[in-house]
């Protein structure tokens, strides 16, 4: 998902529980404007640091403990990330995101793409 500053919603994709959310990362800020871009040790990875370079963005990502080049972190901006989680909490609030009773895929986007839009209507 990717979050505006204010913690709004503004692109998502949905996946299956088996795949990592490494690899959709460069489709979701594709296209997107971004000063910073922020994201967790998982999504540290040298093909998506050389996505958010190419946009002129500053890449906020934990080095990966295994990683043998380690690369600097600005933690009081890190700090910001809360914003990606206070998101989700929200969306979870919404009972039928919470418990997905949706049987399809699309249908559950569907309520998501409707609660998110609730969270900027708010």
């Amino acid at each position: 998902m990717v979050v505006r500053g204010l913690g709004l919603p503004v692109r998502f994709i949905l996946t299956a529980g088996q795949k990592g959310d490494a690899p959709q990362a460069a489709a979701l800020i594709e296209g997107l404007p971004a000063r910073v871009v922020m994201a967790d040790a998982a999504y540290d990875a040298g093909h998506l640091r050389e996505v958010i370079a190419d946009k002129g963005a500053i890449a906020v990502i934990p080095s990966n403990p295994s990683r043998a080049r380690k690369y600097p972190l600005d933690k009081p901006l890190y700090a910001q990330r809360h914003l990606v989680e206070c998101c989700f909490s929200r969306l979870k609030q919404f009972r039928r995101v919470a418990t997905r009773f949706e049987k399809t895929a699309r249908n559950y986007l569907a309520v998501l793409h409707l609660a998110a839009t609730i969270l900027w209507i708010r």
